[in-house]
């Protein structure tokens, strides 16, 4: 049985993924760090979260994770301001981008900024904190998408999210038999605004349901899980072995 948690620092949490495990956090009494780039949605959160559990503590700060200083600066006031942090789930991140060589460099490159660059300067903020603590769980939130390569605006997100997968490895490994965690989630695809837009996705779950599934399985503190359990622990390992030319046909 993994130790309890009790305060939850969640990166890109005003809206989507974020949000939505911020809620089933405060269902289970956990109390809350929460930042992002618009405070005026983490301001509505807060409430709201208080108004679910007005046993929680919830703390709120802007931070755009690409202002690196900034992340470690915010991380180490959250610390200063809770006294330990528990755990801390690496979730901000976008998807914007197209194929290479189509003119998109721009988006391609914020997307990798943002999904790697940021993620590791989180990693690095979130581990120190924990080396000194001699305690904590880190906790990166990657994709089923990391397990193969995709084309067209998928390219350089799934690129990224396999790097953060194996990033999330290494920092397990170099900690291992010492009290801090380390657990990589990879999400099937949940409704969010980073596909609201898509209309034929399969296997889409609602954000509340993919929600519940993530925190179950950050719960767990396993090393990687793929979430919902049903069907991706199963399609993950289909993904790696179907030819090519199927998986153009699905990107």
């Amino acid at each position: 049985m993994a130790a309890k948690r009790k305060t939850i620092l969640i990166t890109g949490a005003s809206s989507g993924l974020g949000k939505g495990m911020a809620l089933e956090f405060a269902k289970i009494g956990r109390n809350l760090a929460l930042c992002a780039r618009r405070v005026d949605r983490l301001e509505t959160l807060k409430q709201e979260l208080l108004l679910l559990n007005p046993n929680i503590k919830v703390s709120i700060k802007a931070l755009d994770v690409n202002q690196h200083q900034a992340v470690f600066e915010v991380f180490d006031e959250f610390k200063l301001e809770f006294g330990q942090l528990d755990r801390i789930i690496l979730n901000a991140g976008m998807g914007k981008g197209a194929s290479i060589g189509t003119g998109q460099f721009e988006a391609n490159k914020q997307t990798a900024e943002t999904n790697f660059v940021a993620l590791l300067a989180q990693a690095e903020a979130a581990m120190a904190i924990f080396r000194k603590q001699n305690a904590g769980h880190l906790v990166t939130i990657s994709s089923v998408s990391a397990v193969r390569g995709f084309r067209r605006a998928m390219t350089v997100y799934a690129a990224t999210k396999a790097a953060v997968t194996s990033l999330t490895e290494g920092i397990r490994i170099d900690v291992m038999h010492t009290p801090i965690k380390v657990s990589c989630i990879h999400p099937g695809f949940i409704r969010s605004e980073l596909n609201e837009q898509v209309e034929k996705v399969p296997f889409i779950v609602d954000t509340d349901v993919g929600c519940r599934a993530m925190v179950a399985a950050i719960e767990t503190e396993r090393a990687s899980c793929f979430v919902p359990r049903w069907p991706w622990a199963a399609l993950n390992w289909l993904l790696r072995i179907i030819p090519s030319r199927w998986i153009r046909q699905m990107s």
